[in-house]
């Protein structure tokens, strides 16, 4: 069985869920999708995976069997290529969002920046799930399943719910917060100056924007 290369360990960009998206349809490397993969995470973020680990930091990432479970039409491929999931989670995202006091365009301008509503997407900082949850703020807010759509969503909402009124209602810099953490929003006096955060915030407002002209125009 071939030996994933150095050339694909590198690819921090993609995170764990997408390059598995792309290893299993067989857009990464041919006639490697049917193996158990390896992963670990090295100094500098970068995420490396392999069916055969030489070292004892590779860490079991899924199985062969998962593999295929995963990829099956309803399930990872219909995730990520069917429209429909921009709709699936509406219900959940209105009921939480108004519990909580917050406009529903925002959490689905989160979400959709986040992670494009895919549930079980989860990035190179190790951001987990629909509203890109680190490990660390999902316990903080009760979430014990990550992956489930109802509970990454109560969690998110309840952490935008947090830094909405730790920050006076700035929506601006409570996005700032959600993306780079409040100790940098808080040392920085404002949105940090990071090119990553400053998109971040500005593709945010311009979804919920687009959220709440959809909105307007159902109304009316």
């Amino acid at each position: 069985m071939p030996v994933l290369p150095s050339s694909v360990a590198g690819m921090q960009g993609l995170g764990i869920g997408r390059f598995w998206f792309l290893l299993v349809f067989g857009l990464v490397l041919p006639g490697w999708s049917r193996a158990d993969i390896y992963v670990y995470r090295d100094a500098r973020g970068v995420l490396h995976f392999s069916n055969a680990p030489a070292e004892p930091r590779y860490r079991f990432y899924r199985s062969e069997k998962e593999t295929w479970r995963a990829v099956r039409w309803t399930s990872w491929g219909r995730r990520y290529a069917d429209p429909r999931r921009y709709k699936a989670y509406e219900p959940i995202v209105r009921d939480v969002a108004e519990r909580h006091q917050v406009d529903v365009a925002l959490v689905k301008a989160v979400i959709r920046a986040e992670s494009d509503f895919v549930p079980d997407a989860v990035s190179p900082k190790g951001a987990l799930g629909l509203m890109q949850l680190m490990p660390s703020t999902a316990r903080r807010h009760g979430v014990f399943r990550v992956f489930d759509p109802h509970q990454n969503i109560e969690g998110g909402v309840r952490h935008l719910r947090y830094l909405l009124d730790r920050f006076n209602g700035n929506l601006r810099l409570a996005l700032a917060a959600y993306n780079a953490g409040e100790a940098a929003v808080d040392r920085h006096g404002g949105i940090p100056p990071y090119p990553e955060t400053i998109d971040y915030v500005a593709r945010v407002m311009m979804f919920r924007d687009r959220y709440l002209r959809d909105q307007y125009a159902q109304r009316n």
